[in-house]
């Protein structure tokens, strides 16, 4: 099969061909239809953590389930399904209270070093991160997949995996947005723009929706935002309470930058609370607590995959896309062949579009 392999630490992708295993034990193999291009997969691509290389990336992916291992008993083959970057072995204290986000062993359900690698090439392993969906199959198992019904477009049904899973479930479940409350979100990228719709669904009066780019700031109005503040031309900590009149009861950062990370925190009001959501791309962020936190009185939480358990929400979130009351349509800014993956993330680093998704 076509992948695209991070053979180095640069921020780029080769297409490739490798071999893939058969599905063992409790695997699932999936013919990959749509793959979104989340910033997270290119941070793995361009800061080095010590992974090992080569590797496949990405975990937004929607595909059709065409092999079974053995002791695979969720699925059918001809199943629509979506792949979640959340690994949960459905055993431990917080699987079983649903909490499968803190799942206590997430690793036992991957293979072992000494098993036969998912993916090689020229007889040579290949990494397989997460779903390592950029690829025309991908090997995972079935904890990872949620079966979905056949009327949602594959596009639509990929950014439902991880944008919409972190952003809706950020506002729904991490900060248990309630009607009435005033909601600020800092970064309209594919989660950012998912936590506002999030916190329309919720019923919040006053959502507020800031970023550097126009265009951002205009699709975001789309999904939910009563109001928009470009922070690049105005003082949005200003134009914040100006528009609530204390800042918000709940404000979300989906860059993770110290900067914004910052700003976040001087949008919340007094007992309001603060949910870090952007993959850390900076040096430890410096606050003070006592002012920040103890005499504001303020919540700060990190938040990951939406708090989400992935067989209980994707299924909503599916209704509700399929019911027309959430916008999933208008985040897909392309579709894209698997060769175009460099020139996709170009475009969308640089602030131009929401979500690019390789389609098959």
């Amino acid at each position: 099969m076509k992948a695209a392999v991070i053979n180095r630490i640069d921020g780029t992708f080769d297409i490739e061909e490798l071999e893939i295993d058969e599905p063992r034990g409790a695997e699932v193999l999936v013919e990959v239809k749509a793959a979104g291009l989340c910033h997270s997969d290119m941070i793995v691509a361009s800061v080095d953590r010590g992974r090992p290389l080569p590797m496949v990336v990405g975990h937004e992916m929607a595909g059709i389930v065409v092999g079974l291992g053995p002791e695979a008993m969720d699925f059918r083959v001809g199943d629509h399904v979506i792949a979640s970057e959340i690994n949960f072995c459905g055993r431990c204290e917080e699987c079983v209270g649903g909490g499968t986000y803190r799942c206590m062993d997430p690793g036992s359900i991957n293979r072992s070093p000494e098993e036969v690698p998912k993916l090689r090439r020229d007889g040579e392993a290949v990494q397989a991160f997460g779903v390592a969906g950029f690829a025309e199959h991908a090997l995972v198992h079935q904890n990872k997949l949620v079966r979905v019904p056949d009327q949602i477009p594959f596009p639509q049904a990929a950014v439902l995996g991880c944008a919409t899973t972190t952003g809706v479930g950020a506002a729904l479940n991490s900060a248990g947005v309630q009607p009435g409350d005033t909601v600020a979100v800092v970064g309209l990228g594919g989660i950012g723009l998912n936590i506002v719709s999030g916190a329309q669904i919720a019923g919040a009066k006053t959502i507020i929706g800031i970023d550097l780019h126009p265009a951002k700031l205009e699709l975001a109005r789309k999904f939910g935002a009563t109001h928009v503040i470009n922070s690049g031309e105005d003082d949005a900590e200003a134009r914040v309470k100006e528009i609530t009149g204390r800042g918000v009861h709940h404000s979300f950062e989906a860059i993770g930058l110290g900067t914004t990370q910052k700003l976040a925190l001087g949008l919340t009001r007094s007992g309001g609370g603060v949910y870090f959501i952007g993959i850390p791309q900076c040096t430890p962020l410096d606050f003070n607590v006592m002012t920040d936190l103890l005499i504001g009185q303020r919540k700060l939480q990190g938040v990951y995959m939406g708090s989400s358990n992935i067989r209980r929400d994707i299924p909503f979130y599916a209704d509700l896309y399929l019911q027309g009351r959430l916008n999933l349509d208008d985040l897909i800014g392309q579709e894209i062949s698997l060769a175009q993956i460099n020139d996709a993330y170009a475009v969308q680093e640089s602030g131009g579009i929401a979500r690019s998704v390789i389609t098959f």
